[in-house]
């Protein structure tokens, strides 16, 4: 199984997310090929209610022990709950508005 995989398993086993990603950028960093060592997640999980930042990442690290003691050297971590996550999607993904809205009859 490949190390992206197997983050995947266990963090959508612990977390229940909304969404979740798992992207190797090991490619990345001066590392040899083939390394899975970076990653960056994207996780949103309603588990994170009421937790600040610092704590949803120990979360992650506790989780993921096991990894990050052996082949996985670095986490960037993007963690929002389901109404974090809404919000964002407002704001990201929504196209701008058209400057000639209204002006046509």
């Amino acid at each position: 199984m490949m190390m992206r995989e197997q983050i995947e398993e266990k963090l959508k086993a612990e977390f229940e997310p909304l969404f979740l990603e798992v992207v190797d950028e090991s490619y990345r960093h001066n590392v040899p090929a083939g390394s899975e060592s970076h990653f960056k997640v994207v996780l949103v999980s309603d588990r994170f209610t009421g937790e600040r930042f610092l704590n949803r990442h120990r979360m992650i690290y506790g989780t993921l022990t096991a990894e990050l003691s052996s082949t996985v050297h670095a986490l960037a971590l993007h963690t929002y709950t389901h109404k974090e996550w809404e919000g964002l999607q407002d704001t990201l993904f929504a196209s701008p508005p058209c400057r000639g809205a209204g002006t046509h009859a």
